[in-house]
């Protein structure tokens, strides 16, 4: 966790009061089931406000029961036509929120939340978190942590105002390649597809022996 989060240059990332604040923040409440990433959601789609986006996403996602931690930074607290105050107000009671300074960065904040919360607990974010990749020592660190990363990391599928948003799914299991009973199951991509670090291949091969 220290070396995911902190790295060598933490602190040119945040402070070390705001860390410690943020520690105790997390401390004090049950564990998270989805950590938001506030300002990356809220700028899903250029059809709604900031605020309209950020609180349709905690509504639904608070619909489902979860305990929902929203990471913002402190200029969504100030009014303006993006952040409506009785929106913000309504994000507030729905979900538990923390809001860094303007120049800190989130990830950091997301990621300790989340893996203090435990291995049920998911975020929410478009970040492909390639900087706190870079930060880790070893290429089998870095695995473990791309491992991690697709089995925990949400994003938004589809949202139109006024509509209920969807999520892309978690994959149940583990697309590596595997094998039972003799046969040899291999996760593909078609025509050499892109796809972002949180994504999984959607093919699988089948190899059975001969008879």
């Amino acid at each position: 966790m220290k070396k995911v989060i902190e790295g060598s240059d933490v602190f040119k990332k945040t402070t070390p009061e705001e860390l410690k604040s943020f520690k105790s923040f997390v401390k004090q409440r049950p564990p998270f089931d989805i950590v938001i990433d506030g300002l990356n959601v809220a700028n899903t789609t250029p059809k709604a406000t900031h605020s309209e986006t950020l609180l349709a996403v905690v509504s639904e996602l608070q619909q489902q029961g979860l305990n929902i931690l929203v990471l913002g930074r402190k200029h969504m607290l100030q009014p303006s036509w993006n952040w409506d105050r009785q929106n913000m107000v309504k994000i507030k009671q729905k979900a538990h929120c923390f809001f860094t300074e303007n120049i800190s960065e989130d990830d950091p904040f997301l990621l300790y939340a989340a893996l203090h919360s435990g291995v049920h607990c998911n975020f929410l974010s478009r970040d492909l978190m390639r900087d706190h990749k870079a930060c880790l020592p070893d290429s089998a660190t870095r695995r473990l942590f791309f491992k991690w990363q697709r089995g925990h990391q949400l994003v938004i599928s589809h949202y139109v105002p006024g509509k209920r948003v969807q999520f892309q799914r978690i994959s149940a299991y583990d697309t590596i390649v595997q094998t039972s009973g003799g046969s040899w199951h291999i996760p593909y991509d078609v025509n050499r597809a892109d796809r972002a670090t949180y994504e999984v291949p959607q093919k699988w091969l089948c190899l059975t022996p001969g008879h």
